[in-house]
């Protein structure tokens, strides 16, 4: 495929970009100690909406906006009624997407007020530019996993008189991504010994790595925000009506991206947790519980989109900022 024929989706990308480091920018100046997580959620989604110009499933938020805090990785965004506050001492990743024609960005970056967390930032970034810069069209996925771990490894941090190392969480990984598709089959890992698989011309991919001072692997908890349709979901007949209406409002406001309950209740939904249940047991739905370490550790993460062209590697997501 030749450059020219993709021109369209090149420049869907770019759109989604310039709408995502224009939220980000705004974003970074906003965002302070005492501000619920909703308040900081809802604030960063309106301006992304206005930013891309949202029109139904051609453009708009891609999932919704990770504010995962401390130990926390990954998948949190609050549910409607949940209090939390952001406090001085928080670290938190701010992964949130937008996208044009289903093209998606998908980038992060994490937000620190006290300076004792410059370390762990900077270990991340530096490992996620590392990904970034090992990356090509034939290079084999493993190669970027192996140069991340031993960026990101190369660094501890001191907290309250404890030198901690460094470590990758061995089982989160950057991602293919695809046409209103967030995770699109390969993995990008960010240790050593991954699958082998070469990057492929015109792919577009999420490198994202995280840090940790905790035991370096995350698991699920408890009170679930994210979902999202199951991609290459088969028809199955639903019984209930509800869960039908439920799908249909999934459906027609998200597609195939990742939506939160959040952004149910903006749809109109009500009542919906136990269709919702319903449709996640039937494998229509899948859910994505928060992701976190082990309590007490911090953990960071920085992502971009980079795009595979023939002639260049372009990382659409970067900005000034990082």
């Amino acid at each position: 495929m030749s450059e020219a024929m993709n021109e369209e989706m090149y420049q869907e990308l770019r759109r989604a970009a310039e709408a995502h480091r224009q939220t980000r920018k705004y974003v970074q100046n906003f965002i302070k100690p005492g501000m619920t997580m909703i308040e900081i959620c809802e604030e960063l989604e309106a301006t992304s909406r206005a930013l891309v110009a949202e029109k139904g499933l051609e453009a708009g938020l891609a999932f919704p906006t990770g504010c995962s805090l401390n130990h926390c990785a990954a998948h949190y965004t609050p549910n409607p009624g949940d209090k939390t506050v952001l406090q001085y001492n928080d670290i938190c990743k701010i992964d949130f997407g937008t996208h044009v024609n289903g093209r998606i960005i998908d980038c992060a970056f994490t937000v620190a007020f006290d300076p004792k967390y410059d370390q762990m930032l900077k270990a991340v970034k530096d490992a996620t530019n590392t990904g970034i810069r090992v990356a090509g069209i034939d290079v084999p996925l493993n190669e970027l996993g192996e140069a991340i771990q031993e960026v990101m490894e190369s660094y501890e941090i001191e907290l309250n008189g404890k030198v901690f190392p460094i470590k990758c969480i061995r089982n989160l990984n950057g991602h293919l991504i695809g046409q209103y598709r967030i995770h699109a089959g390969k993995t990008v890992p960010i240790v050593k010994g991954g699958e082998t698989t070469r990057m492929e011309e015109n792919e577009i991919y999420a490198i994202e790595t995280f840090g940790t001072t905790g035991k370096g692997t995350v698991h699920d908890d408890n009170d679930c925000s994210h979902y999202m349709k199951n991609f290459d979901e088969q028809f199955v007949p639903l019984r209930l009506a509800k869960s039908k209406h439920l799908l249909n409002t999934i459906t027609e406001n998200f597609g195939t991206l990742a939506f939160c309950k959040r952004w149910l209740e903006r749809a109109g939904a009500e009542k919906y947790l136990m269709s919702l249940k319903d449709l996640c047991e039937k494998g229509i739905v899948d859910p994505y519980p928060p992701l976190v370490d082990a309590k007490g550790c911090i953990t960071a993460q920085y992502e971009h989109t980079i795009l595979l062209r023939p002639t260049c590697k372009e990382v659409i997501s970067r900005g000034s900022d990082y």
